[in-house]
């Protein structure tokens, strides 16, 4: 018996006993998501998408307690329903280090073709997912990413220090070159790289038009964090001509201190690409302005790519006869000319 079909029959004999997993292989059918905000259904159109070999793919994320976490599962999950030859073995969402490390050691005991993991710490999860590619696992690390490239095939990422780019050019456009201007930033949680990273290119951006940030709060990625963030950068700064927060979700926060101080002499701009923000962009009835995407279809992209690697296909658009080592997604600013193009990809806040 072949590599491949031996980790399908263990993955079929040892699912059951899966401990902390949800056995919940998806549908052999393509799935109706004609009313699911996470897009269209695939409609083959390459030879990339035609059926082929039983592709069963263990998955594993962090608990969804924002809105973009949680849009990161929803959207693997139903990318992987889109196919007739893919079998998904979803772990339950965690947020305990040690839990998803037993969850990918499962995966492993299983004999599972491919794991996708956004792991909740990348360091930590390093060495159990090295173990799995030592198993001839193929493993697509998403949005953090681990220690060692060679723990993963393939490496989906966002691209933080692009957000900060995008977002200061678009501020330099609107403002257009205007001295003196105030801009502020509503950071994330600074002990992050990724909110470091995000800073930088917004500093960088808007260093190139001769502006700097003049007010800059960090909050948590939380609403409440927002808010409060918020409300003490408002005290702080009676005048201001542009704010950009880094998250939508913190953001729901941000606008409600915004309202409460009555402020409406700035535009702002936020970060990710929420629902709700995208909506309120396209009513252009409020201080929101425009969004920079951070995609919550990451793990969906790495379902995809699991897909191609274990049937040994190459992405159709490349001329490259391999999946590449390491996708980094855009980060374009949605505006009110753009946002319809955008919406169907949205997250909930």
């Amino acid at each position: 018996m072949s590599a491949p079909l031996r980790r399908r029959a263990l993955a079929l004999a040892g699912t059951a006993a899966a401990l902390a997993l949800v056995v919940g292989c998806t549908s052999n059918t393509p799935q109706d998501t004609s009313g699911d905000s996470t897009g269209a259904a695939v409609v083959p159109g390459t030879e990339n998408d035609e059926p082929g070999d039983t592709v069963t793919i263990g998955f594993s994320a962090p608990a969804a307690d924002h809105g973009w976490m949680g849009a990161i599962t929803k959207s693997a999950v139903a990318e992987a329903g889109k196919y007739s030859d893919v079998e998904l073995v979803q772990a339950e969402a965690t947020n305990d280090v040690n839990l998803q490390i037993s969850q990918i050691e499962q995966f492993i005991n299983d004999g599972v073709d491919a794991i996708v993991l956004l792991p909740f710490d990348g360091a930590a999860l390093t060495e159990v997912a090295t173990q799995a590619m030592e198993a001839g696992i193929v493993v697509v690390n998403v949005d953090r990413e681990f220690d060692d490239p060679n723990a993963a095939r393939t490496t989906v990422l966002g691209d933080n220090y692009g957000m900060g780019v995008s977002a200061g050019h678009y501020i330099c456009e609107q403002l257009g070159g205007t001295a003196g201007a105030k801009v502020a930033e509503i950071a994330g949680i600074d002990s992050l790289p990724l909110t470091q990273d995000r800073s930088r290119g917004f500093s960088d951006a808007l260093a190139d038009c001769g502006l700097e940030v003049s007010n800059r709060v960090a909050a948590d990625f939380t609403v409440q964090g927002g808010e409060a963030a918020a409300a003490n950068l408002l005290q702080a700064a009676p005048e201001l001509d542009a704010i950009w927060n880094h998250d939508d979700d913190q953001g729901v926060g941000v606008m409600a201190a915004i309202e409460n101080a009555g402020r409406d002499e700035f535009f702002m701009v936020g970060g990710a690409g929420s629902k709700n923000v995208m909506d309120a962009i396209k009513a252009d009835n409020s201080v929101l302005k425009a969004t920079v995407i951070y995609p919550s279809t990451q793990a969906a992209d790495g379902i995809k790519l699991a897909r191609l690697l274990v049937q040994q296909k190459a992405m159709s658009d490349l001329v490259e006869v391999e999946v590449p080592r390491t996708v980094q997604l855009f980060a374009p600013v949605v505006t009110k000319d753009n946002v319809d193009q955008y919406l169907p990809t949205a997250f909930e806040s």
